[in-house]
This record gives C-alpha cells, structure tokens and sequence, in this order.
C-alpha cells in the first residue's frame, strides 16, 4: 500500500453508520490498496451523541450539520448513512462541491430524487467525481461466486428468479412507530428497505433488469406507539410486499420482502433456475452457495453445497484460513475496498447510482401497480395495457 490516504466523512452514527466505520477502520488493514481512508469527521445532529460515537467508531473530528462536513478541507469523500428523505439533498451538494459519495440505499425516496442524483452523479464523473450505491450484499463471496457462475454461462439460459428477503422484527403489534414506518422519512417500508436489495441481488446475479411487475403490498398494523410521547400513530408504509417480475429477455421472477416472517431474522434468499443448472443462496447460512449442474449425469445429480471460503473465491483471500467463515461486518469492507480501488484506478465504481434508480423505477413499478389492483406496469414507464 502506498501513503497516499483519502479523507472521509460519515453522515449518521446508528446502524448502518457503525457498520460503515468498521468497514473504514478494517480495510486498509485486510487488503493491500492504494489509498488509506482517514476517518475524518462523523457529522449528528446531537452533539454530545455524535462525540461519543466518534470516540467509539474511532473518528478524528464532529460536525452537527452536514453542509459544514461537506465543506471540510478534511473531507474528499462523503458516506451517507441517513434516511432515505436526507439522501438527495446531501449526496446532490457533496458532488457539486467536487467530493466523492457513498450512498446507502435505497437511493432515494421517490424515482424523481433518484433521477436528479443520477444525472449528478454521471456528470460529476465528467469531472473525476465517483459516486457508488451501498448495496452491500453484493459483496457477499457467495454472492459474487454466483454472479460468476451465470456469467460464465454455467446456467444457460435463465427462467426462474426467486427472492425473498424475510424478516420479523415488527410481527410484536407494540413495536414502536420509528422512522422506518413512516413514509416522509423511509419512502416506503419492507419494499424499499428489503426489496431494494432482493431486486438488487436479482439483477446483478442474472445480469438482466427487469423490465415489468404485479405487485401487492399489506399493512397488517395500521397503528404503532409513539415513541417517547405516549398515543399512537399511524403506520403509513407497507409491511410485505410481493410481486411478479419480468426480466430483459425470457426469464420471469417471483419477490417477496416482508417484516413479518416470525422466526426469520435475516433470510434474504435467491433461488436462479437456468436451462443448464440453477444455484441457490440463502444470507441465513451467507457462507454457502448451492449449485446443481443439469449437464451431470442425472443418477449422479442434484444440488451441491459449495463452501464459499476458499483463497480463491471473491473477497476470501484476505481473511482467514480456508474454511473459516466470514460475517456480516465483511460485506460492508469489501464494499469499501472496491470502492477505494475504483477511486485510486479513477474508474467508475459499482452500483452506480444509474443502478440504484433502475432499483427505484422497479420499486415505484411495484407500488403503482399495488395501487392499481395488481395491474401489470412497466418499469420506468408506468401502468401498461399488459404488453
């Protein structure tokens, strides 16, 4: 690794924020790269807050407006781990002002937020500004293993996509109404904040966007307490989303993103049937990759579990020993590092913020057609005559 280093600075300290400053501190320490993340400042509103996890993530420095991380000598890249309603605003202003961005997803709250920062983002890089979307769980090695396996074409042609992402962390009816549940901040509910990445991981493994849906969304708790101030408050976002997909080309897709799948912590699961073989994932078991090859001799066939911790699967060789398994924290470095690597090869890194409103224009598709009865839509284009 050379000296050069790269300032940044984080918006937002909670979950995610806390998972991107252990991707920050960790990943010049796992991979050999060129540049060096210096953990500049971390930007909340409450400043005592923000110190104290400052302290704790290991930043240098704290702002509690983030117009002013934006304008920090000390910053060259700005993360962005805010709701979703705050995304546009700061990621817009971060590239104007020439900084680098990393966004968490989903990109935006509405598909006209997502235009107007994919239109910055790609004339920003006019100027050698890069911007990237935080869908870490591309960075599983499971994950990029599969995407290569369909690349290659070790599935044929494909047919089917399933995905589910199931969790039950609201099925308790007196869970508190936080901001997640609330449209003006989240956008929407399980659709944005687990559909987006099951529709992300669907188009990256396939290689193909898709391209029309029949959606259906449910709210099952149409009220939550407040928290903090006694009475309770409505629920304006979904809490399940399902809907049926078409993909550029032949294959067809069934989704599923849910909060209520009691016993479900973190199953987000994609299943790729193709005229050769299929593969299969599941987060829950993240070291894994099934994998049946349909060219094999058929007494001898069926699914096969592949032990994704090789040096030579993605990612793996900067960890362990073969066959320890890595976690949830590492997705989130390997992001990072790919992020650095683009940065320093002053190459475009992925997903594009043009990715993430291909994944927003996918989510307005499945609510406009809830909306409609189940009325099939078009991505990008709205409610069609079912062509």
């Amino acid at each position: 690794m050379t000296g050069a280093t790269i300032g940044v600075g984080l918006v937002g300290y909670a979950f995610m924020g806390a998972a991107h400053s252990q991707a920050w501190r960790t990943v010049h320490r796992a991979f050999d790269l060129p540049l060096a993340p210096r953990m500049a400042v971390l930007c909340g509103r409450d400043r005592a807050r923000a110190e104290a996890a400052a302290a704790k993530l290991g930043w240098a420095s704290v702002e509690t407006e983030w117009k002013r991380l934006i304008e920090s000598r000390d910053v060259d890249l700005v993360d962005i781990c805010t709701p979703g309603d705050s995304h546009a605003e700061i990621a817009l202003a971060a590239l104007a002002a020439g900084k680098h961005v990393l966004c968490e997803k989903p990109l935006a709250n509405t598909v006209a937020e997502a235009e107007a920062m994919a239109a910055a983002a790609a004339e920003a890089a006019t100027r050698g500004v890069r911007s990237m979307l935080g869908f870490n769980y591309r960075r599983v090695p499971a994950v990029a293993l599969a995407r290569k396996l369909v690349a290659e074409g070790r599935l044929g042609e494909i047919r089917h996509v399933r995905a589910q992402y199931l969790q039950d962390w609201l099925v308790d009816p007196e869970f508190p109404l936080v901001w997640r549940l609330r449209k003006d901040k989240a956008g929407s509910g399980a659709l944005g904040d687990l559909g987006a990445h099951a529709i992300d991981l669907a188009q990256f493994v396939t290689g193909s966007a898709i391209t029309g849906v029949s959606g259906l969304t449910e709210t099952f708790v149409a009220e939550r307490p407040r928290p903090g101030s006694g009475g309770r408050g409505p629920v304006t976002v979904d809490d399940t989303a399902l809907f049926l997909a078409r993909f550029a080309g032949s294959a067809v897709g069934t989704f599923e993103a849910t909060r209520f799948a009691s016993g479900r912590k973190n199953a987000l699961r994609l299943e790729v049937n193709g005229a050769a073989g299929s593969l299969a994932f599941d987060f829950e078991a993240m070291n894994e990759l099934a994998f049946h090859d349909h060219t094999e001799d058929p007494e001898l066939g069926g699914f096969r579990r592949i032990q994704v911790t090789e040096p030579g699967h993605p990612y793996v060789g900067a960890w362990w020993p073969p066959g320890h398994g890595l976690g949830y924290e590492h997705t989130f470095t390997h992001e990072v590092r790919d992020l650095l690597a683009a940065l320093a090869a002053g190459e475009d890194p992925e997903p594009s913020f043009a990715d993430g409103l291909q994944v927003q224009r996918v989510l307005a598709a499945v609510e406009e057609s809830a909306a409609a009865s189940s009325v099939w839509t078009r991505v990008g284009v709205g409610a069609s005559d079912g062509g």
